[in-house]
């Protein structure tokens, strides 16, 4: 039986080239263009490369048309109703869901690392006070492969493991202590009887002058939004990491590429902009004529947090997220930033029942709600893309160890449509007009 083949014609010379088609366990077919260079001497031109697969790929699986998330084949709803964040971690690191010794071995070994050395402390101080925490974090982690030479040894199995341990472990670690030097608050050390969301949160937030008391529902809320960010397949700060990665760059530098790219507003801020939104805003009595310019084909103004590039009908992580946000807001005291969530939970309750939104089917994002948490737990906006950062942290490595193991690895090379000037001769500058 022939093999699954499209048939690519230049119609200038007539000649026709077979390309075999690749099948894939979801989502639709791809065709194999690598000869269409050579034998047709043409290049495909695909701008953001959205209609171009990079890769091939186990860990992640995305139908923005259905609005399924899968990690690993499994539902992004049931592991963040079942699973733990360090389990999702487990689980997109090595491909299958860890029984109950995998999983304290694992958790054992993370908190192995999550000490950073004494002297990237010091780094912090390099920084102004009032500098940007997504710097801070940016450089941080560039640093760290000053202190892990070993790692740069990527063909060893054993070192690229530990390095992505080492990520994953010193993350929140490295996380916290951009957001006490923000503050001006002193590092709080790790510790290794904490869960992992545990753990962020006590750094994040104690002080050594009192114990600090945990919420429940926020620690909740805060496990969740981590588990729904860890890992969203070919998004640009992940490609981004490929392609260092591809160079055979020390994978610390890599994880800092991809940190450059997830602090462009395009992609790491869409949380941050709903806050400003809702600020923008200020009070609940103001929605109706905000509401009114955001249909106004004429007006500028957006509706932030709303609607997604890949998901067309509804975000699935926004329906897992919106019962931890409305059970954190529950509990906060009534006169605590009260007013920014009254306008939020207004917002939401237009967008699900006014046609307007419905038909253009701008139902709330992750984002949305993911921005409200992070406000009510009293990060600052500055924080909040460092946040995305930790969660994602893990799925830029198990993108970056999945690319390690490939037997053909091949350095990143994108092609070009060439549109400036023809071949020309240089003019000494006297002859110059």
């Amino acid at each position: 039986m022939a093999k699954d083949t499209v048939t690519i014609t230049d119609n200038r010379t007539g000649k026709s080239l077979e390309c075999p088609i690749k099948k894939g366990i979801h989502g639709p077919p791809v065709f194999n263009c690598q000869k269409i260079a050579s034998e047709l001497d043409l290049f495909t031109f695909d701008p953001a490369f959205v209609t171009t697969a990079s890769c091939e790929s186990k860990i992640t699986f995305i139908d923005g048309e259905k609005g399924i998330l899968l990690y690993r084949g499994y539902p992004i709803e049931q592991l963040a109703k079942n699973s733990t964040y360090i389990e999702v971690c487990y689980l997109l690191l090595n491909g299958e869901l860890p029984n109950k010794g995998q999983l304290d071995s694992f958790s054992d070994s993370v908190c192995r690392y999550t000490l950073v050395h004494e002297g990237l402390l010091s780094f912090y101080k390099g920084f102004r006070h009032d500098a940007h925490p997504m710097a801070m974090l940016l450089g941080v982690v560039g640093a760290l492969s000053g202190y892990y030479p070993d790692a740069q040894d990527i063909k060893n199995p054993e070192h690229r493991r530990e390095s992505s341990l080492r990520i994953i472990a010193k993350m929140p670690t490295i996380a916290a202590n951009c957001y006490k030097y923000l503050i001006g608050q002193p590092y709080v050390y790790p510790r290794n009887d904490l869960t992992y969301v545990e753990n962020f949160m006590h750094m994040m937030f104690s002080v050594p002058a009192e114990p600090y008391q945990f919420n429940e529902s926020a620690v909740k809320a805060f496990k969740i939004m981590l588990i729904l960010h860890a890992e969203h397949e070919q998004n640009a700060s992940t490609s981004t990491v490929r392609l260092a990665g591809s160079s055979q760059a020390h994978p610390f530098s890599c994880v800092a590429a991809g940190i450059a790219t997830l602090w462009g507003p395009a992609h790491g801020g869409a949380n941050e902009a709903v806050i400003r939104m809702l600020q923008e805003i200020g009070d609940s009595k103001n929605i109706p004529a905000f509401i009114k310019k955001v249909k106004d084909k004429d007006s500028s103004v957006r509706l932030m947090g709303f609607g997604h590039r890949v998901y067309k009908n509804y975000d699935p992580r926004a329906t897992i997220i919106r019962e931890s946000c409305h059970n954190l807001l529950d509990e906060l005291d009534p006169g605590k930033q009260q007013p920014l969530f009254d306008i939020a939970m207004e917002l939401e309750r237009i967008a699900l029942s006014d046609e307007y939104f419905i038909e253009r089917k701008l139902y709330p994002n992750v984002d949305f709600y993911s921005g409200i948490i992070l406000s009510a737990l009293g990060i600052p906006l500055k924080m909040f893309t460092v946040m995305f950062a930790v969660a994602r942290s893990v799925g830029w490595v198990s993108q970056w160890m999945e690319m390690m193991e490939e037997p053909n690895l091949r350095i990143g090379r994108p092609r070009q449509l060439y549109t400036g000037s023809a071949q020309r001769d240089y003019v000494s500058i006297e002859k110059r007009s």
